[in-house]
């Protein structure tokens, strides 16, 4: 574990994660999970009468996926405080690939002494390079010494 204490994060800076291809086995899991068996997700004939034409995955799918794809730094010093501004902005469909890229767009101060808030705007591509997904995570992160 690599402890990256508040001082440390540097405003601007970038990382992206590796593509992840979303399956009709991730939709399957994912209605079983949640409750949500709505047609857009689960009936192939319905969406063929639909826009899109095809089914497409949950929003809180590829949020849950996105986010758990940025989760492999363990850092001992942070803890989610949570996400804004979550926004689906196009449908990811069964074979897409979806990959995140974060950037630290601001740090501010916490009433929690010891402490201060860092956001990561999180911004998910699918494999044509359009934007499907975006939020700010909220980081609460130990200062040094603290």
């Amino acid at each position: 574990m690599t402890e990256i204490y508040f001082e440390d994060y540097v405003l601007d800076a970038t990382r992206e994660t590796l593509g992840r291809t979303i399956t009709e086995t991730d939709i399957v899991l994912h209605a079983g999970q949640t409750g949500d068996f709505f047609p857009h997700h689960m009936d192939a004939e319905w969406c063929k009468t639909q826009d899109f034409k095809q089914r497409m995955a949950h929003g809180t799918l590829t949020f849950s996926v996105a986010v758990g794809a940025t989760a492999a730094l363990v850092n001992p010093c942070a803890v989610s405080y949570g996400y804004d501004r979550l926004r689906f902005l196009k449908p990811v469909f069964i074979g897409d690939t979806i990959r995140v890229k974060v950037t630290i767009t601001e740090k501010r101060d916490h009433k929690l002494p010891g402490h201060g808030l860092v956001c990561e705007l999180l911004e998910v591509f699918n494999q044509r390079q359009e934007t499907v997904l975006v939020c700010t995570h909220l980081l609460l992160v130990k200062r040094r010494g603290a």
